[in-house]
């Protein structure tokens, strides 16, 4: 996989009280992810990116809500999120170095 790729699948971390909850139960980063990308696909890229070891990914596709606004009805657009959960002992940190 190319680094171009790398960065089109992976979009950027999910931060929300259920990935919290993941990553405390069962040691997972929630990922946001390109439509088309596909299990391995997500998890060379993690693995590279992050220079960590994965175990599995699990994948979710998310449908866009309707919502009304004052022009009728729109649509959001579907997103598709990963659940990496890594290896024994390996550990992604988001925080910002100063």
């Amino acid at each position: 996989m190319n680094q171009e790729r790398i960065f089109q699948v992976l979009k950027g971390p999910r931060v929300s009280e259920k990935a919290a909850m993941a990553a405390d139960a069962g040691n997972q980063v929630v990922f946001t992810v390109a439509v088309d990308a596909s299990k391995l696909e997500i998890k060379h890229a993690v693995e590279k990116l992050f220079d960590v070891k994965v175990d599995s990914v699990n994948v979710v596709n998310v449908k866009g809500k309707v919502k009304r606004n004052k022009y009728g009805a729109a649509r959001r657009a579907s997103l598709k999120k990963a659940y990496v959960r890594l290896a024994e002992g390996q550990e992604i940190d988001f925080s910002v170095a100063e």
